[in-house]
């Protein structure tokens, strides 16, 4: 070997046998953006290693400051933004970077909308159901408004450095960021909650301290009806006991007579979830009526509903359309809820059957039924295993399927249901791209996905919904 060549080779060798660079917390480097992760955080490379920057944005050029090392990869801030995005726009929230809920409050309207439709081909190349390459990822829907849209807002509350604040966690911790604005809510429930934050101090109400599980007052519960702009609002609570509860009743009657439903939801004990079992009513009604696709809906303190009431008709036309119901078919509504998606497109069906497993959310939808004077809809309590066969028994054939699941997605026992029924219209709503790409893994070798339809209701956030329209392979 000639003398260079050895050079070479004992150079190429060094190389390949230094260890990795070492990085520790505290260590700033450049670093230009390449893309945005599933939460909505910047992420570039630095040395090989993937690094992810809360609020970064592709195209920037940040110094980035190291804030945790893992072994795979970095987490980081943006300590300084040398030359931003031509997407980087201002927000209209000051702690938008702060707490969930605004993080692309810096991201320009297109840009947000292109990244939803990415998630979507980034979940599928993570999950790889067969042939999801070919598979048609139309663009994101957009949505009318991107702000003031929120019909509820969910705030906990807290005593902090001796002052009360309303807010959501900032991200990571359980400390509350006090919003005394916010871009994304409907105007009227931050006015409420604002005179509601301010009223609670004067009257020193207990609030719960996660310290020690002491207090009262964790969370309020703020919800409008567009339709109608009635109100409601529910305390939820440590205990049974809300102090100062009639000095608070008053209070709302009489500067708020929009709120027509005054409530109290009773959840003990330090847990992640913001409800617990028990509901009681404080004052005025029971429920707040929102009208969606021509029908009325009674909303209770827990009904889930879509936070976009602008943008829920769009999605709801989606899964009509990816379905092509007729007039002869039997629809089966899952994950019902209080009966939106199934009530909806009644009109266009021989019959509705919904299930869900929630009591309260049945006797919802039925009533809701009965509101609207459709006779050709009926819910039940239960799950798909339960159901299913149960229907089928009594004489029921499934034409037409539709899903809504929760971010955990379909039930492994619903999958089996439907790959056993096999109906042979059905559409997947999904609002977690990666619980999606993971059940068509399960379903494709028996269903063809025809497209996939990105439906923006939550912007400024990296939360997307998605309509699947599916088909029996021949």
């Amino acid at each position: 070997m000639t003398q260079r060549k050895h050079h070479q080779s004992f150079q190429h060798s060094k190389r390949h046998t230094q260890s990795p660079i070492e990085v520790n917390i505290g260590d700033r480097f450049p670093l230009t953006i390449k893309k945005l992760g599933v939460e909505g955080q910047g992420i570039g490379y630095f040395k090989h290693k993937v690094c992810f920057v809360p609020g970064a944005i592709p195209n920037d050029v940040i110094v980035a400051e190291v804030t945790k090392v893992h072994k795979k990869y970095l987490e980081a801030t943006i300590h300084r933004l040398k030359k931003p995005s031509a997407d980087r726009v201002i927000p209209k929230d000051d702690y938008a970077m702060e707490a969930g809920g605004f993080e692309f409050e810096n991201l320009a309207y297109p840009a947000q909308l292109r990244y939803k439709r990415q998630m979507v081909i980034d979940s599928l190349a993570k999950f790889k159901p067969l042939g999801y390459r070919h598979y048609e990822v139309r663009p994101t829907s957009a949505s009318e408004y991107q702000y003031e849209y929120r019909n509820k807002a969910q705030f906990q509350i807290r005593n902090q450095n001796g002052k009360v604040v309303a807010g959501l966690y900032k991200s990571g911790t359980h400390e509350v960021v006090d919003m005394e604005t916010c871009a994304v809510q409907m105007p009227g429930i931050m006015k409420i909650m604002r005179a509601l934050v301010d009223q609670i101090e004067q009257l020193n109400i207990p609030l719960f301290d996660e310290t020690n599980h002491s207090g009262i007052l964790k969370t309020i519960v703020i919800r409008e009806s567009m339709a109608t702009h009635e109100f409601q609002v529910t305390f939820v609570t440590n205990s049974p006991k809300l102090l100062k509860k009639h000095q608070l009743i008053t209070f709302i009657q009489s500067k708020f007579p929009e709120v027509v439903s005054i409530m109290q939801n009773i959840n003990p004990g330090d847990t992640p979830l913001i409800w617990g079992n028990e509901t009681l009513k404080l004052a005025g009604k029971d429920h707040i009526t929102e009208s969606l696709m021509g029908l009325d809906f009674l909303l209770s303190a827990r009904s889930f509903l879509q936070l976009n009431p602008y943008q829920t008709e769009t999605l709801y036309e989606e899964a009509a359309k990816a379905m092509e119901l007729g007039p002869d078919d039997t629809l089966v509504d899952a994950y019902a809820g209080i009966g939106t998606i199934g009530l909806s497109l009644a009109s266009r069906v021989k019959q509705v059957v919904g299930m869900e497993t929630i009591p309260e959310a049945v006797a919802d939808a039925n009533q809701n039924a009965q509101l609207n004077d459709i006779t050709n809809a009926r819910y039940e309590v239960g799950s798909a295993e339960e159901l299913l066969p149960k229907w089928r028994a009594e004489g029921l054939h499934f034409d037409a399927l539709v899903v809504d699941p929760p971010r955990t997605g379909l039930d492994a026992k619903l999958i089996e249901q439907i790959l056993e029924e096999k109906p042979a219209k059905f559409a997947y709503v999904s609002c977690n791209m990666a619980s999606l790409a993971r059940n068509l893994a399960r379903l494709v070798p028996t269903y063809h996905v025809d497209y996939i339809q990105p439906v923006d209701m939550m912007p400024q956030t990296p939360r997307c919904e998605a309509v699947v329209k599916l088909s029996l392979q021949n």
